[in-house]
């Protein structure tokens, strides 16, 4: 296990380099530049001096060496707006980011892996079908127009709960944002489940099981649920990193302060060093969620090994 994990750490590190290089060239490259936002006078020899201060007036191979220089060290660089770090923007907005996609992740498992796990134990039934248009319309909703209904229905019309902000991070100012992230995952997890969960209880060991005297319960236990969090946990690790880019549409629908308004707002301003270190730290953040779900996979299924 050592040796995979080994193994793993290093493959992020081509991954992450890839990101970087190409999020830096893209912004080098596009038409418009942020001295120009940033400077009310035409003047050419303002715009000289800006882009001097910012080190914009380097070539491109040699800005991206000594961002990469800096990296090494944990240095994101500074924002050409704020001229904050970009550790330091990137550190006040990881908190509510945080709290909004494992809150939307626990709302998304705890209502769509049981609600496919029953429909599968009864496909056909009046459960397996409510399940399915569920999942169905789950899917096929725009996050941004489920934001704008649930805002409509539960902040304007019934005056449950604030329509946006973050107020003073408490639970009422994260349940809108949350299940308008989280309806989407919640219904793929309710057709992923429902879909393993068949194709187990027809497997060989399941009806050898079965033969054996073992009572339904300790089968659905013992061996259609332990097969089946394999499969759960694959869609789970990628929808993290779903949700992660999701989040972006959520969080400026809600004003939400995390992550993905920083992005957004960065790309608007072309801040570069902000753009590169937020999405720099939902590439990391996608990958270790990934890399924590391979190491689960051997805990929930011994037969699983790595070299």
């Amino acid at each position: 296990m050592l040796s995979f994990l080994i193994r793993r750490l290093l493959q992020t590190i081509p991954t992450v380099l890839a990101v970087v290089a190409l999020v830096f060239v893209l912004f080098s490259v596009v038409p418009g530049s942020i001295v120009s936002s940033m400077s009310d006078d035409a003047d050419p020899q303002v715009e000289l001096r800006l882009k001097k201060q910012l080190g914009l007036d380097e070539p491109v191979h040699v800005r991206f060496g000594g961002y990469i220089a800096k990296l090494a060290t944990g240095d994101f660089g500074t924002s050409f707006r704020t001229r904050e770090p970009v550790t330091t923007m990137i550190a006040k907005r990881a908190w509510p980011t945080l709290q909004l996609i494992f809150t939307a992740m626990a709302f998304s498992v705890l209502l769509g892996v049981p609600l496919g796990f029953i429909a599968a134990l009864r496909p056909g039934g009046l459960v397996d079908s409510a399940a399915m248009v569920v999942a169905v319309s789950g899917l096929s909703i725009a996050k941004f127009w489920l934001g704008l209904v649930l805002m409509y229905l539960f902040a304007l019309k019934l005056g449950w709960l604030p329509s946006f902000g973050y107020g003073d991070g408490g639970l009422k100012y994260l349940i809108l944002p949350a299940v308008t992230l989280g309806v989407s995952p919640m219904a793929l997890f309710a057709r992923t489940t429902r879909a393993a969960v068949l194709e187990i209880m027809t497997a060989d060991f399941v009806r050898t099981a079965r033969s054996k005297g073992m009572s339904e319960v300790r089968v659905v236990k013992w061996h259609v649920m332990r097969n089946a969090l394999v499969i759960i946990l694959t869609t789970v690790g990628l929808q993290f990193g779903g949700l992660m880019g999701q989040a972006v549409v959520v969080e400026k629908l809600f004003s939400w302060p995390g992550i993905g308004s920083l992005l957004v707002d960065s790309v608007l301003q072309r801040d570069i060093p902000a753009v590169q270190g937020s999405i720099l730290v939902v590439v990391l953040a996608f990958l270790a969620i990934n890399l924590l779900i391979d190491v689960l996979y051997g805990v929930i299924d011994p037969r699983i090994r790595y070299a």
